[in-house]
């Protein structure tokens, strides 16, 4: 699950935890400031957000990332070994790894909750929403407000049975003593390394690659905005669409400067999963869903209507494109970079139809 589509507006739920008895524990996580935050006017502003990455950072070094397109680096998890070993830190989520890891083995569907931090402004605001979720056992009953019930019922889909809020408990525990020892310091000497990608990545955004794809994105219902770059994250982005002024979009940081349109080919290939979703859904069997096949086929067809969209859009970009998603699964491009990338994003002829066919509607449309 790659995409997440919430019924009700994501201000609800931050405004119930604001409502929350302030418990306390959480780091103290500033923002950083400068144009990293966006600026009033822009559309679709390109941000940084420390407790979206201290969340995936955790589910990086947890999770067993088997997809086919990687959510999380390749080498992710070995560099933060690296660098903790190097400093000499031990910390919590070291000391309750294998606990951790046991319960996302028995419960997969907790791997849907990395979306979690999207919903919330600042780690503080998670915390105590946790916090108050926890107290209440999970039942919305429990709450002494609407806002309130609200918020524990939105954990509750992630979190269902007692076991699954042990994990979460356990896991925003160690997360909090991750980011007082490590990772507080390690994102925020990222951030001062990556300004300039950062910068130039917003600029490459705004003045170029957003107005091309502005049509697109105003005729699939996502007029607007916010982006953030993510440090853990590989090519298969976190996306979470709450109406047309609450989408959100996590995606890969750049490492470099002359990385800084990478963070483009993530945004498009977000941009169009519901596109690609539907693409494969109208085209699959009941048995190739029931399979997996169909996960497969999604996987491979947002990449591929990411390419579509890139070719109509902004072709001089499709080359390094379909480089960059060669990259992400490890697969050479060889001689010919077409050729390879058919051969690894391979979908049915009835789906590249039905991609092409929407992805004419959409551009087509006022």
């Amino acid at each position: 699950m790659k995409r997440l589509v919430r019924a009700f507006a994501l201000a609800w739920v931050v405004a119930s935890v604001a409502a929350c008895a302030s418990v306390g524990g959480g780091a103290n996580v500033p923002a950083v400031p400068g144009p990293n935050q966006g600026r009033p006017d822009e559309i679709w502003p390109i941000k940084v957000r420390e407790h979206v990455d201290l969340w995936l950072h955790g589910f990086a070094l947890l999770q067993e990332d088997s997809s086919f397109v990687p959510f999380f680096k390749r080498s992710y998890g070995t560099e933060m070994t690296v660098l903790k070993n190097r400093a000499n830190v031990v910390t919590q989520l070291d000391a309750n790894r294998d606990r951790l890891r046991a319960r996302l083995t028995a419960n997969p569907q907790l791997v849907n909750a990395q979306f979690v931090p999207l919903n919330f402004a600042s780690w503080d605001q998670l915390a105590q929403a946790v916090d108050l979720f926890i107290r209440a056992n999970g039942d919305p009953r429990a709450a002494s407000s609407q806002q309130q019930a609200a918020a524990i019922a939105f954990f509750a889909a992630y979190f269902q049975t007692g076991p699954d809020r042990d994990w979460l408990r356990l896991f925003v525990q160690s997360l909090t003593d991750e980011s007082n020892r490590f990772y507080h310091s390690y994102w925020l000497q990222q951030q001062r390394e990556r300004a300039n990608v950062l910068e130039l990545a917003d600029t490459l955004w705004q003045r170029t690659y957003r107005p091309r794809m502005q049509r697109f994105l105003n005729n699939t219902q996502q007029p607007q905005g916010e982006i953030l770059l993510s440090l853990p994250l590989d090519g298969e982005g976190r996306t979470q669409t709450a109406g047309s002024r609450s989408n959100i979009m996590a995606v890969a940081f750049p490492d470099r400067p002359n990385d800084a349109a990478d963070a483009f080919y993530v945004i498009a290939h977000e941009a169009v999963g519901q596109l690609a979703a539907t693409a494969v859904t109208d085209n699959i069997t009941p048995e190739q869903r029931r399979t997996g096949l169909g996960d497969r086929y999604q996987s491979a067809a947002a990449v591929r209507a990411g390419a579509l969209l890139i070719q109509r859009i902004s072709p001089e970009n499709l080359d390094a494109y379909m480089r960059y998603y060669l990259r992400s699964v490890n697969r050479p491009a060889g001689s010919n970079v077409q050729t390879a990338f058919l051969a690894a994003f391979v979908i049915p002829d009835t789906i590249r139809d039905a991609l092409i066919r929407q992805l004419e509607l959409v551009l087509g449309g006022i």
